[in-house]
């Protein structure tokens, strides 16, 4: 979404958890658009994920095309000319783009695997939900295991992220266990979230929490 002329995922994710009524409301007051990076099943070739990034790119560009979409169904832009790259990194920062996604063209889709590297202009990392504190329709805190393996719980949600991620929380048994810090918390298994969360704050014992990936 945009808002004072810059993209704003808190408001998009503001606006998807909230009642169908204030949806349409915010929908009209605050239009979104759908950035669309990747194609992964086509109508005619199928499940097309063994296919390397730039065929599918290909495959999505002409999608586009042939059904004359777009704006506010458009695809994210793409170069492989790093000066040019360079330059969108540095000149769309002030309008709230957060960095650059760089892939390998000749990469398959294979999900659950980290086939690209962000690099973001604030630094994040992304670290792996195992629980949580509070009710789980409506979490406190957010229990995350961190790269280096420590575990530790998050600051206080905000309502739109407690709102994203109950879903996740209240469908399976939760058992008690503490942190690497010793807080208690609900554990979840299997619960196959992970968060962004800011990557100076992962020094403490609790983490700052961006967005849900």
């Amino acid at each position: 979404m945009f808002l004072a002329g810059r993209v704003d995922f808190s408001a998009a994710q503001s606006r998807a958890n909230s009642t169908p009524a204030r949806a349409r409301l915010l929908a009209e007051a605050h239009p979104a658009h759908y950035a669309v990076f990747d194609c992964l099943r086509h109508p005619e070739h199928g499940d097309v994920r063994g296919w390397s990034y730039v065929r599918r790119r290909a495959l999505l560009d002409h999608l586009l095309e042939e059904y004359g979409m777009g704006p506010p169904i458009q695809a994210v832009p793409t170069t492989t000319d790093v000066a040019l790259a360079r330059a969108w990194y540095e000149s769309l920062q002030p309008h709230g783009i957060e960095g650059l996604v760089v892939k390998t063209g000749s990469a398959t889709y294979r999900g659950g695997s980290r086939q690209w590297k962000k690099v973001r202009h604030a630094e994040t990392v992304d670290a792996t939900v195992i629980g949580y504190t509070g009710p789980a329709a409506r979490p406190r805190n957010l229990a995350v295991r961190l790269p280096e393996g420590r575990t530790a719980l998050s600051q206080t949600l905000t309502a739109p992220l407690a709102a994203q991620v109950a879903p996740h929380l209240t469908g399976g048994a939760a058992t008690r266990s503490r942190t690497s810090g010793g807080d208690p918390y609900n554990k979840v298994q299997e619960l196959h979230l992970e968060v962004e969360v800011l990557a100076g704050t992962t020094r403490h014992a609790v983490v700052t929490v961006t967005r849900t990936r």
